[in-house]
């Protein structure tokens, strides 16, 4: 290897100095190339940011979040162009109710961060809220799991008296996220209407007197995604269904 000592470069001709391909510029022990060196921050660079994605160097219009895709039901994720890593946030289906009090849980909650610089496409499964809001002593029905592929998911909320007779539900359970957390669970015998479970997004179904009919489980959509579902006013009303759980993808450049 040979040494110039210098201090000062010029072009012979014109302002730019040529480096051939397949050639290094080593200066203080950092060896410059083609691929290193950046392209001028002018025109369509302006306001850009300089990445470099471990090979080559070259200017992106944008960092952090780029976009969002919610899913309230089953599908399939699709990667969009330049996105490497992703914020997964999913909860599973509520429980349905029962009567005098007797609650749906609501569904886990999880949330992971993903490299998907390798991955295409994830297939999602959203578990469905309770179908089964039943009359009093009734078996609620659970609420299904969500899942974001084999990277994470959420069971869903128990039944009211799934596990006992005249107790709430338990609420379900996130698992392989970075954060796992239990929904909220229901409420037990109580003479008129009790609590159902809430989920992350927020609180179950509504109750109220029954005037005009069934009320409660008529309105058993009217809740946050994955809310246990409320029990029929005491022995006589149908209790709520569950409502759906819920997968929202944040993506990032």
């Amino acid at each position: 290897m040979s040494t110039i000592n210098v201090n000062y470069i010029e072009a012979s001709t014109g302002s730019n100095i040529l480096i051939p391909s397949g050639f290094n510029l080593s200066i203080a022990g950092n060896v410059m190339n083609a691929a290193s060196i950046p392209p001028v921050p002018s025109g369509s660079n302006a306001n850009n940011f300089l990445y470099s994605d471990g090979t080559n160097a070259s200017f992106v219009s944008t960092t952090g979040i780029s976009s969002m895709q919610v899913f309230t039901a089953s599908g399939t994720w699709v990667k969009p162009s330049g996105i490497s890593k992703i914020l997964v946030r999913l909860c599973g289906g509520g429980g349905g109710g029962s009567g005098h009090g007797e609650t749906g849980g609501a569904g886990g909650y999880a949330e992971k961060i993903i490299d998907v610089t390798s991955v295409t496409s994830v297939s999602v499964t959203i578990g469905q809220g309770s179908q089964s809001g039943t009359y009093y002593s009734g078996n609620g029905g659970g609420g299904g799991t969500t899942s974001f592929g084999s990277f994470v998911s959420a069971s869903g909320g128990n039944g009211a008296n799934s596990s006992h007779q005249h107790c709430g539900g338990l609420g379900g359970l996130g698992s392989g996220g970075d954060l796992n957390l239990y929904g909220g669970g229901g409420s037990g015998h109580y003479n008129h209407q009790g609590t159902p479970g809430a989920s992350f997004f927020g609180g179950g179904s509504t109750g109220g007197w029954p005037n005009g009919g069934e009320f409660t489980h008529n309105n058993g959509f009217r809740a946050s995604v994955g809310g246990g579902g409320m029990s029929g006013h005491q022995a006589s009303y149908r209790g709520a269904n569950g409502r759906d759980g819920v997968v929202i993808v944040w993506e990032y450049k």
